[in-house]
Parts: structure tokens; sequence; C-alpha cells
């Protein structure tokens, strides 16, 4: 089964000196990023809440926009070893396929839950040359092509196989759809749904 192995992008915020002031600051900002809204969010605020000085703010973190990147890499970080971990316990490739479907319903229903961070952070920097919108995409990619991997394991040499990459493509719609409406229309009903998609897709396959 295919491994979760690190982008540049999370590569480049692992490679980065750590501090205590850091951490501070990086943990401060995701918790307002994610529960406010990046744009909504601004410096002085961040550093109002930490606390810390603008000095150190600026040290570490050269512009509002690398410390948004820096928080998306960490949930990019948090996300690829949640889904490692669901794929490396699963005891066939269709059930790594559950497996990650679990861990996304999981997530629908945990405390503070607000939607997908990387959704969110397209919907506020849409330019494909953005550097936050860049880590959304290499995101993404990770994403489709860890369960493309995945498909193409469940589908075998079946004689009814399929295209990977389409019921890859298939799984993000519906995980998109999760994300976005599991505040709207309640996380259990939108889990269960999800859950009977996924079994109905594998179904489909093989």
């Amino acid at each position: 089964m295919p491994s979760a192995s690190p982008s540049p992008a999370a590569t480049t915020a692992t490679d980065r000196p750590r501090s205590e002031a850091r951490e501070r600051l990086l943990a401060k900002a995701s918790e307002l990023f994610y529960r406010d809204g990046i744009r909504a969010v601004g410096v002085e605020r961040i550093i109002a809440e930490t606390p810390t000085t603008r000095a150190t703010f600026y040290r570490h973190f050269p512009s509002k926009e690398a410390l948004v990147v820096a928080y998306l890499q960490g949930v990019d970080t948090q996300t690829r070893a949640g889904i490692r971990a669901a794929v490396e316990s699963a005891p066939s490739p269709a059930d790594a396929v559950r497996a990650i479907a679990s861990v996304l319903v999981d997530d629908l229903a945990r405390p503070g839950f607000r939607g997908c961070a990387f959704l969110k952070a397209a919907a506020e920097f849409p330019e494909p040359d953005d550097p936050v919108h860049r880590v959304v995409v290499d995101h993404r990619a990770w994403y489709l092509a860890t369960l493309t991997e995945l498909f193409a394991e469940v589908f075998g040499t079946s004689p009814r196989r399929g295209r990977p990459e389409h019921a890859a493509q298939h799984f993000l719609m519906m995980r998109d759809g999760a994300m976005s409406g599991a505040h709207l229309d309640g996380a259990a009903h939108v889990g269960d749904a999800f859950h009977r998609g996924v079994d109905g897709l594998l179904t489909l396959l093989h």
C-alpha cells in the first residue's frame, strides 16, 4: 500500500528552526486562522493574543504570508500522519480506503470543526500563483495520488477494472462535500452518508 511521503512544502516546514516562541505564534495563528478566517486575522491580533513582541514575530515569520504557509503546512503534516497510520494498520487496500474515510468522519465530529482548512484557504486565496494557493494544490495532489495508488490495488486484475484516478477523484469529491456540509446537515448524518458512498464505490469496483 502507498506510503505518505513528505511534500516539498511539508519538508520545508519541518526543516525550519524551532523555538518555543515560534511554536506559540504558530499555534495561536493556526487557531485563529481556522476559526475566524485567514484574511480576517491580522498580525497585530496574533501578537496581542500570543502575547509576544513584533520583533519576535518578524524574527520567526518575515510576513503574514509566511505564517499562513506554515499554518497550512502544519495541517498538511497532521493530515498525512493520520492517513499514513490508517493505511498502515489496514489489512487490505479496500480496508485502507475505508480507514481513510473513518479518519475524515472522525474529523467532522471533533469539537470546533469548521470545515476543511485547505478549501477555506483556497476560497480566500484563489490566484494560482499565490504561495498559499500552491500549498493547497500540493496537498490535494498528494491526497489524490495516495487514493489513486490505493484504488489501483483495490482494482487489481478484476475484469471490471476501472480507472483508479477516476475512483480517487470521486472519493475526493465526496470528501469535499462532507467537509462542506457537515456543519449544515449534522456530522453524524453526513458521516453516515459518506461511509455509504465509499462502500458503494468499493462495491462497484470489484
